[in-house]
């Protein structure tokens, strides 16, 4: 990674701007220059047929067979289910591949799950951290899994550079992945680290983005050992310079280590993750007033309207996981991890009006969080009479201790969106941060895939316990403040149904699983404690494998309680609900060899079924837009061999900012283009991609719990040489 190779590659790549051809599903054996090492030649297959249901897997780790086009795989990882294949399980999921992160130029999971029109990322790039919204409920950073484990992702975000997967599942997942420790229930979001591949791997990939960050990742991947069963994979990021928010930086560093064994009845793997940010000026976060009769008009979102904010975060993971194979039909697996995340920042809080006016006020909010999560479990097949089962019965535990450090200005200044004032000065010396909470989670969970008429026709039944406990202190002195403790049990009934090969059609009842409460000193029940609350979802859907295009369409009803002290009665209950109904159609793969597509629409009624004392009742959600829309195609040009170009079309309906449907944000629609090109370089191959997001440079507000602004047009540029 010597500066010579990044002048030179930014130089081509500035020069070029283009990239590679995808390899189509199926290639011969020969990979395309620059190809992905998971798009290359598949390895030898060490995943036995123990680990899957019913599926068919291509690589170290059993990950799922690319699907054609190259872009998503044809199914993933569903915890306690296993690795599964798309057409065999009664849930919606996508599962994106190495090759379209990298042809993306990908920076973390937001900028992937985004290409589905069913997920909105609720933050831009150059904020704090990622947030998602899945099916209309909010699903943040924390609450995603890596390899499988909940609880060891940070709060800020992942980059993608040592992940070769990332896997979204639609709907409640408590019985199938458990549940996160913010209890999200739209959805759930598991990314899979690298694997060294049977083919040698070493890749240097040289970076630019906005007006003068620099980048380079260094990929290194080898096997070794008797028939390959050792591997090693290595992956060094170092990112530096202004990204595409005025006077700002964002720099990050970067170390990971994969590990894996991979024998004939034994499959072991280690990760080491080790990540170092420090961002100056990122995007800001903000909410409407109270008393705003407008919305106001989103300001630049090339400048901050809170100037001089800070944030360093460093991310230290460690994960094992082993698997063994008792008999050919049985086999056990344990994971265990470990995560600490800490960081600080200004968090300046000012809630702007009509005309964008507001009063800043100035903040430190340092957080440090130690997170250990496992699990293990017992996957065997066996048949009875006609009927074949695959069985499993699964735990998992996580325990998590968080601390915080919260510090205020003692005064406000008076500040503008489009003419921010200074932060005020914060008098009080800083400190560690204090203990604000501990929590505890742990489930036992059983479930079974019945298998009819030769895997026409498949049954999944299950269920989770669930034990939430959790417990907050003041920060300061220390003193327990409150106390939880309870269970709950979540079921799963799914089927599936293949009237054809190539067809089908599936249903769910599931769950997604909320810590309670209990009742505060002032209301009448005061002391009460409410068990774990209950999301409910029922889907029914139907996918279509048309051999080079796949095609789903999915109709689903989610309904969340929330909490609520009725007005009349003083009496604290979970009495409100939230209702979400929606509709989503998704087609995927080649519309013909060389044209790769990615498509989808979302329609969606999110409704405040029930509130305290009728308020707001059949208003919209907050920030669920009714309508969203995705379109992506990617095209290998037939003029020159080697030259692709892409487009991606992402649309968003307006929203409103507040539960009393007085404050609506307006609509949007976004444009991304791209090119990429495969050569060679003294014999070497080289891959050249440009990336141009947000064409048009649009203006727009994005809104969950607290508002901020799109990103603006933002270039990025890469060149990649394999060794």
């Amino acid at each position: 990674m010597t500066r010579q190779w990044l002048g030179a590659g930014l130089a081509i790549a500035a020069a070029s701007a283009v990239a590679q051809t995808a390899p189509a599903a199926g290639a011969a054996a020969q990979p395309a220059p620059g190809a992905s090492a998971t798009a290359q030649t598949a390895p030898t297959n060490r995943a036995l047929s123990g680990v899957t249901v019913y599926g068919t897997v291509d690589a170290i780790g059993g990950l799922q067979k690319t699907y054609s086009g190259g872009q998503l795989a044809r199914g993933g990882n569903l915890g306690l289910l296993g690795i599964t294949d798309l057409m065999n399980v009664p849930f919606s999921t996508t599962n994106y591949t190495a090759e379209l992160i990298e042809n993306q130029q990908a920076r973390s999971v937001a900028d992937v799950v985004m290409n589905d029109a069913s997920v909105r990322t609720l933050t831009s790039r150059g904020g704090f951290g990622d947030d998602f919204q899945i099916r209309g409920f909010q699903v943040g950073n924390g609450d995603l899994a890596i390899n499988g484990l909940l609880g060891l992702a940070p709060s800020t975000r992942i980059p993608l550079e040592f992940v070769e997967r990332v896997e979204v599942l639609k709907g409640p997942g408590a019985l199938t992945t458990g549940v996160g420790p913010s209890g999200s229930i739209g959805g759930s979001i598991n990314v899979v680290t690298k694997r060294a591949n049977d083919i040698p791997l070493t890749r240097l990939t040289t970076t630019y983005m906005g007006k003068s960050q620099l980048g380079a990742h260094l990929d290194v991947g080898r096997r070794f050992g008797e028939d390959n069963q050792w591997g090693v994979r290595v992956n060094g990021v170092v990112r530096a310079g202004e990204g595409n928010i005025d006077g700002g930086r964002q720099d990050l560093n970067l170390g990971a280590l994969g590990l894996d064994f991979a024998g004939t009845r034994t499959r072991w793997s280690l990760d080491l993750l080790a990540t170092g940010g420090e961002t100056r000026e990122f995007r800001p976060q903000t909410s409407f007033a109270a008393n705003a009769t407008a919305v106001p008009a989103p300001p630049s979102a090339r400048s901050n309207f809170y100037p001089g904010q800070k944030l360093d975060d460093n991310v230290r993971t460690v994960m094992t996981r082993l698997e063994h194979d008792l008999t050919d039909s049985t086999m056990v697996y344990a994971g265990l991890g470990a995560t600490r995340l800490d960081y600080q920042q200004n968090l300046p809080t000012g809630r702007p009006d009509a005309s964008g006016n507001f009063n800043v006020q100035n903040a430190w909010y340092d957080q440090d969080t130690r997170s250990t999560a496992a699990d293990a479990g017992l996957r065997t097949r066996f048949n009875t009479g006609s009927v074949r089962h695959t069985l499993v019965f699964g735990a998992n535990f996580l325990d998590q201790d968080t601390a915080y450090f919260y510090a205020t200005s003692p005064t406000t200044n008076p500040s503008n969106l489009d003419n921010p004032a200074p932060l005020p000065a914060i008098t009080a010396l800083r400190g560690a941060p204090g203990r604000s909470s501990a929590v505890k989670q742990h489930s036992v969970a059983v479930a079974d895939t019945l298998s009819f008429a030769g895997d026409r026709f498949l049954v999944t039944l299950g269920l989770r316990r669930q034990t939430l406990a959790q417990d907050n202190f003041n920060p300061a002195s220390g003193a327990q403040t409150s106390q939880y403790d309870a269970s709950a049990t979540t079921p799963l009934a799914g089927v599936v149904f293949k009237p054809a090969q190539n067809v089908s059609l599936y249903a769910n009842h599931t769950a997604g699983l909320t810590r309670g409460a209990t009742a505060g000193v002032t209301t009448a029940n005061a002391g009460q404690t409410f068990a774990p609350q209950k999301s409910r979802q029922q889907e029914v859907g139907v996918k279509v494998d048309w051999g080079r295009l796949t095609t789903q369409a999915a109709v689903y009803q989610i309904e969340r309680p929330s909490s609520f002290t009725d007005p009349v009665t003083n009496v604290f209950s979970f009495g409100g609900e939230q209702r979400n109904r929606g509709l989503e159609l998704t087609a995927y793969g080649e519309l013909q060899r060389s044209l790769r597509l990615m498509a989808s629409a979302a329609f969606q009624q999110a409704r405040l079924s029930r509130t305290a004392g009728g308020v707001n009742q059949g208003n919209d959600a907050a920030g669920v837009p009714e309508r969203t829309f995705n379109l992506g195609l990617d095209w290998d040009t037939p003029w020159v061999q080697g030259l692709a170009l892409n487009g991606r079309v992402i649309s968003t309906s307006s929203v409103f900012a507040d539960a009393a449907n007085r404050l609506r944000v307006g609509d949007w629609t976004r444009l991304d283009i791209g090119a990429r090109y495969a050569t060679r370089m003294a014999g070497k191959p080289l891959t050249l991609r440009a990336n141009l997001e947000n064409v048009g440079d649009k203006r727009y507000w994005v809104v969950s719990n607290y508002v901020t602004v799109g990103a603006p047009r933002t270039l990025m540029l890469s060149a990649t040489v394999d060794f």
